[in-house]
């Protein structure tokens, strides 16, 4: 998937600059005049970075981020704060709210393009376009990680088949391993000594093998000090202990551009089925949501007239849920699809005690379904 950056700034002209310097990446960019409008865009479209302007009319960049950072679905997305140069105390003075750096205007290209790339993972459109694209393809993990168990923990945790996963534990064996064969993800335990995962990852950085392959960072979910230095440091992502599996393998999927809607939609028959998974978690609702109208419309496109949704291995119902399937349905009734649900009692009982679900008619089985339109 395209990494997303929003521009938040009421210079039209910088704007534009902000698009020309990332015309060769594959990036989407998201453009706001002011912080009203940069907030409701970062609500609706979760960027993976903001660029914001100090100074704008309405509400202004110091304001915005403050907002950003009282609001638990948008404190963790990265900002860089764009400047003149008489505003450079002011940026300095705001950094404790949590500025991952700043740019003074004017500014090149190349200034904004390395800035940016320590934060995420820049990619240029041509590698993108040449990397593999769905979970049936072979994915390379490399593990660095003194800890055998934890090597081993991951290689058994990692559910698809066509992923594997190679542990080592020192620099010196990751440096070797990537001169013969680079990862597709390379995984950096934090607790190495020496703060070694630091110095390998500006190794990795400065190798052009390794320069866009994405690193993430390993710790301990109590360790917020070593989360907030690998953000720091521009680790593509943070993984963190105990492991959650599924939540790994979307990351993973999504910074190597993988199509992973496989996992969730399928064209059987004359049917699209949409099967949620046991854990219909956060992240896998919004991985789902993601593809939902380009795979309803490729449905229609391609002549099929009937959905079905099958939420029969589902552990437990919650709003996140009910809205997905809200939407779901939606979206059929407005391109004239008829649907149907399938699912088992105690997801029958669950959905009684939403308003939004409590009328919705459940079969047992996938046949069953198929056999009600």
């Amino acid at each position: 998937m395209q990494l997303k950056i929003l521009t938040v700034d009421d210079s039209r002209a910088v704007r534009i600059i902000v698009k020309k310097a990332f015309k060769t990446y594959n990036v989407e960019i998201l453009e706001a005049a002011n912080g009203v409008e940069g907030l409701a865009m970062a609500s609706k479209q979760l960027p993976d970075l903001i660029l914001l302007d100090v100074t704008m009319p309405v509400m202004d960049g110091v304001e915005m981020l403050t907002k950003l950072k009282a609001d638990p679905s948008l404190k963790s997305v990265p900002v860089i704060m764009l400047t003149a140069e008489a505003g450079r105390e002011m940026v300095l003075k705001i950094a404790k709210l949590g500025i991952r750096d700043y740019i003074v205007k004017p500014f090149k290209e190349d200034v904004l393009n390395e800035k940016v790339g320590r934060i995420i993972d820049l990619r240029p459109i041509t590698e993108t376009q040449n990397k593999r694209k769905t979970l049936s393809d072979p994915c390379e993990i490399l593990v660095v990680e003194d800890k055998p168990a934890i090597i081993q923990q991951i290689t058994t945790g990692i559910r698809v088949p066509t992923w594997k996963v190679h542990g080592v534990a020192s620099t010196g064996e990751t440096i070797d391993y990537c001169q013969k064969q680079v990862p597709d993800v390379i995984i950096i335990s934090l607790s190495l000594p020496d703060e070694a995962a630091y110095t390998l990852f500006r190794l990795l950085r400065s190798n052009m093998k390794t320069k866009y392959v994405p690193v993430f960072a390993l710790a301990v979910k109590t360790d917020l000090h070593a989360q907030q230095q690998a953000q720091q440091f521009g680790f593509t992502s943070i993984i963190t202990k105990p492991i959650d599996y599924e939540e790994l393998e979307t990351k993973i999927a999504k910074a190597i551009n993988l199509d992973t809607s496989e996992r969730y939609f399928v064209f059987e028959g004359e049917y699209l089925l949409i099967r949620l998974p046991e854990n219909a978690s956060t992240s896998s609702v919004n991985e789902i949501s993601a593809y939902l109208k380009p795979k309803i419309s490729e449905a229609v496109d391609q002549g099929y007239t009937k959905v079905i949704f099958d939420v029969h291995v589902v552990r437990n119902v919650n709003m996140v849920l009910i809205k997905l399937l809200v939407d779901s349905m939606t979206i059929c009734q407005e391109l004239t699809l008829s649907y149907s649900l399938v699912g088992n009692p105690q997801i029958v009982q669950e959905c009684r005690g939403f308003e939004e679900s409590k009328d919705w008619r459940f079969h047992d089985s996938i046949d069953a379904a198929k056999a009600s339109f």
